[in-house]
């Protein structure tokens, strides 16, 4: 799990986890589990962007560079290599 910059962002603005849980239409367990870097759907990195004030194209900002799943690649790359 990856960690981000949304409880940061939040603190900044001196916002509290309930009051971003409200502007973003989300609870306040999604929150906790996004700060804690666990994964999360599009639409709600969207709902706490522009809740946070932000726009879409600061996404990489508040939750880091997307990155491949390497363990992924490595296992299909051994797959194709093994057939060969």
């Amino acid at each position: 799990m990856g960690r981000n910059n949304v409880q940061r962002c939040r603190e900044a603005l001196m916002m509290s986890k309930a009051e971003l849980a409200r502007k973003s239409g989300l609870s306040t367990l999604t929150i906790d589990r996004v700060e804690a870097g666990r994964p999360c759907r599009l639409d709600t990195k969207r709902k706490i962007l522009l809740a946070l004030g932000k726009r879409i194209s600061d996404k990489d900002e508040v939750f880091g560079a997307e990155r491949a799943d390497s363990s992924r690649e490595h296992s299909i790359t051994d797959e194709v290599a093994a057939r060969a």
